[in-house]
């Protein structure tokens, strides 16, 4: 009988290590999870687009400012497997993602979504909210428009500046969790130019946030 009870044991532990290896890995195809801290450190990842043709054709998009047309078909030139729609899919998901982080005051999770300069200004922010005993129970509502205003190459360095309008309901909190500003209820409108780069045809597919303004 215990030859059976370990024999069965020895079975059900193969097929755990065998589901593994097929359900485990990641696939590069999974839809990110903002709860995730490994998906968190893979902001504005592009996949690779064969009709280089057709990814210029479509630079003369809504979404697209006149003035960033040429730096963004210099970017396809550059590594034809841009793609804008992805990159502003991408871009949106990184706005939301930074957001979150700098109001979790999840420094680590901004070390994977910003450059250094950002960075250290986020950090800098960070530290004096914590001074003051302060946090922030911010909710972004919704993202109304993500429009690429200006684009650059130099060299193998691209810059691609996204402009975004939302909707952020925020509130700040004191060390005794009472609201000393903003509402819940009420979302205030936001207009936010953010600039993204990243070496292109470098092993490195992401986008990392280098400079933020307000619109």
């Amino acid at each position: 009988m215990l030859f059976y009870v370990v024999l069965l044991a020895m079975v059900a532990l193969f097929l755990a290590l065998r589901l593994y290896s097929v359900l485990g890995k990641r696939t590069g195809h999974e839809q990110p999870s903002p709860r995730s801290a490994e998906d968190r450190a893979m902001p504005v990842i592009l996949p690779r687009v064969a009709d280089t043709g057709q990814q210029a054709a479509r630079v003369a998009d809504r979404n697209i400012e006149p003035r960033a047309e040429q730096g963004l078909r210099a970017v396809i030139a550059g590594e034809p497997g841009f793609d804008v729609t992805q990159f502003l899919g991408g871009a949106q998901a990184a706005y939301r993602m930074t957001l979150e982080a700098f109001w979790q005051n999840d420094e680590a999770a901004l070390a994977d979504l910003v450059e250094r300069d950002v960075l250290s200004a986020f950090a800098e922010a960070i530290a004096q909210r914590r001074e003051a005993g302060e946090t922030l129970d911010n909710r972004l509502i919704r993202i109304e428009s993500a429009r690429i205003v200006d684009a650059q190459v130099q060299g193998r360095d691209a810059r691609i500046t996204v402009r975004f309008d939302a909707d952020i309901a925020a509130v700040t909190r004191d060390a005794e969790g009472q609201v000393i500003a903003g509402s819940l209820s009420d979302a205030v409108e936001t207009h936010d130019v953010w600039t993204f780069a990243r070496t292109l045809k470098s092993g490195d597919p992401n986008w990392k946030l280098v400079d933020t303004d307000e619109a």
